[in-house]
């Protein structure tokens, strides 16, 4: 029976296999045998162990680093989620122009490409909070504080910030 981690494990060299359009005949077709489809399929599976060696050469035949292989570290701890960026539109809109321009701008892109238009609240991504704070010229905490001041970003969105790092 294999184990969580042999499970984890396979499933990397899958996702690379199959995002590379490769099934399991066309890995062993196009290594000329190198690699037999029962033994990548074990691998997959977990249900064979997968050597260091064997790893690098299979990250090697995909073209991809031996990192790509592996599963993502299991979080030593559980930290509660951080929250998440809520922008509040109706805020917004009492915010003049010449200060929330481009973040009313932004808004509504988002809103445009997501068909979202109930124009009371917005959840955006961190990486939404870092072009922001390049348009705005300034560091993303220092956005968010400034968005706080607004009272378009509750306050509780510090966290989310200071997670980031």
């Amino acid at each position: 029976m294999a184990t969580e981690y042999a499970k984890a494990l396979g499933a990397r060299p899958r996702a690379i296999r199959t995002q590379q359009g490769l099934s399991l005949q066309g890995v062993e077709a196009k290594s000329n045998g190198h690699w037999k489809a029962v033994v990548v399929g074990s691998y997959e599976r977990g249900d064979r162990a997968v050597t260091v060696q064997r790893l690098a050469e299979l990250a090697e035949f995909y073209g991809v680093p031996v990192q790509a292989l592996l599963p993502d570290a299991a979080p030593t701890a559980e930290a509660p989620p951080p929250p998440k960026l809520i922008l509040d539109l109706e805020a917004l809109q009492a915010v003049p122009d010449e200060k929330a321009g481009p973040l009313n701008r932004y808004a509504r892109t988002i809103q445009n490409q997501r068909n979202d238009y109930n124009g009371r609240v917005l959840s955006i991504r961190q990486d939404d909070l870092r072009t922001l704070a390049v348009i705005y010229d300034m560091p993303p905490a220092q956005l968010a504080e400034m968005l706080i001041e607004w009272g378009v970003l509750d306050a509780d969105a510090r966290r989310a910030v200071a997670a980031e790092g």
